[in-house]
């Protein structure tokens, strides 16, 4: 039989993460600030970072939202195969609870309407992005990762050609955090993905994101790519919020796939200092 999970209960779950999400940096992210202010060798570097932990730590304690921007809604959702959704469907319950989350958490809505011409604001901050994916067992887990436009905007995608190669790969990367610079309100998070095709490397830099900070992939290939982009980046000398320094990154989170013979996608998601995200397994 499959397990019933009634559709009020995803729309508080859905509303509590989206405000979790948008109120308080997720620990490995603070700790992650703190380790680069013993490390950061710019004075102004420093007062930067202290002056972000400040303020995650006021947005926490004020339940306000940590940067102005609270993004497109992002869910990422893993539903069980024997999970059955009652009394409503699973994309409208997810719609509420963001809309709710934004209306009665005061978030700013920043959705529109007819991207390119009339461009009228939702006022909710609907609809999300959804990102569904069916895994085994009767469990429902949502991942809420709200995406500012500052860093959203500076993410890109190159379809690179095989002989392009590991320094292909490097140079693309490499280029974009150069380009995204104090735009994209470093310190980041970088998100890259390679292999699969045009959709969905953009998709695995994306989730790559979600991974802890510090945690390095279990792939012996990807590991060893993020242990050299990360130190390459922090060559580059943005630094906090691009006033200058060794700090311009974080960390960077690689997800490979399999791609065509023919074929290297590589994307680049970045993430501003805001690395926000929060989940709930029902």
């Amino acid at each position: 039989m499959p397990r019933e999970i009634e559709y009020e209960k995803i729309v508080e779950a859905v509303k509590e993460i989206a405000l979790r999400a948008n109120y308080k940096l997720p620990r490995d992210v603070v700790h992650a600030f703190q380790q680069a202010l013993e490390r950061e060798e710019s004075e102004l570097g420093r007062e930067v970072l202290r002056q972000i932990l400040l303020n995650a730590e006021a947005a926490e304690k004020e339940e306000m939202a940590y940067c102005q921007d609270t993004g497109v809604a992002v869910v990422f959702v893993e539903i069980g195969q024997d999970v059955c959704v009652v009394g409503g469907s699973l994309r409208d319950a997810i719609e509420e609870g963001v809309r709710r989350a934004y209306t009665e958490g005061y978030l700013r809505a920043s959705m529109v309407y007819d991207p390119v011409f009339e461009r009228k604001n939702t006022k909710d901050n609907t609809p999300p992005i959804i990102h569904y994916e069916i895994v085994p067992g009767d469990k429902l887990k949502l991942i809420f990762a709200p995406k500012g436009a500052g860093s959203e905007n500076t993410s890109r995608l190159a379809m690179l050609k095989p002989a392009d190669g590991w320094e292909g790969v490097k140079r693309f990367v490499l280029e974009t955090v150069k380009l995204a610079g104090p735009n994209a309100c470093p310190p980041f998070t970088v998100g890259v993905g390679i292999g699969g095709n045009f959709e969905y490397c953009a998709l695995l830099a994306k989730k790559a994101l979600l991974r802890p900070v510090g945690e390095r992939s279990k792939d012996p290939v990807a590991r060893r790519i993020e242990e050299e982009l990360l130190e390459e980046i922090n060559k580059i000398g943005w630094g906090p919020m691009g006033f200058g320094g060794t700090t311009t990154a974080i960390d960077v989170k690689v997800e490979l796939y399999p791609c065509h013979i023919a074929s290297l996608p590589v994307a680049v998601n970045i993430q501003c200092h805001a690395s926000r995200h929060a989940e709930v397994e029902l």
